[in-house]
């Protein structure tokens, strides 16, 4: 993979996990978030974490999925390799969350490994078609 193609498909991803991730945190799950973990979240969120974990997460969605879809031309590669980094990913933070800390409850980890495999599969595939439709890529 070369540095420019890398940039141009990581420019494209990363406003399409945010809309989306923040619609789903900010709107659609705020209120399941707050009634299972109300006791373990945080008053405002930890910024700096968060958009860190965002731009590394990413830089995995391309080179796992992404870019390999758009070297095979294939959205069905982009939506099941996404889905699977998704999968794979959430379920390491969520399956290490209830083996190590009490009261995490069981509930979020369900509803967060599909949301894992939901956002990766959307982020893969809709990247893919802008990518391969507007960049040529």
């Amino acid at each position: 993979m070369d540095l420019a193609t890398f940039i141009k498909v990581y420019v494209v991803s990363v406003p399409i996990f945010f809309a989306i991730d923040l619609v789903w945190l900010g709107v659609v799950a705020k209120g399941i978030y707050g009634k299972y973990m109300g006791h373990l979240m945080r008053p405002t969120p930890n910024w700096a974490a968060a958009v860190t974990f965002y731009l590394i997460f990413i830089v995995g969605l391309v080179i796992f999925s992404i870019y390999p879809a758009l070297k095979n031309s294939s959205w069905s590669y982009a939506a099941l390799y996404g889905a699977m980094f998704g999968f794979f990913t959430y379920m390491t933070f969520d399956l290490t969350n209830l083996a190590v800390l009490k009261g995490y409850p069981w509930q979020i980890a369900i509803i967060d490994i599909v949301w894992g495999i939901a956002l990766s599969f959307s982020v893969s595939a809709l990247s893919y078609l802008i990518c391969s439709k507007y960049l040529g890529l």
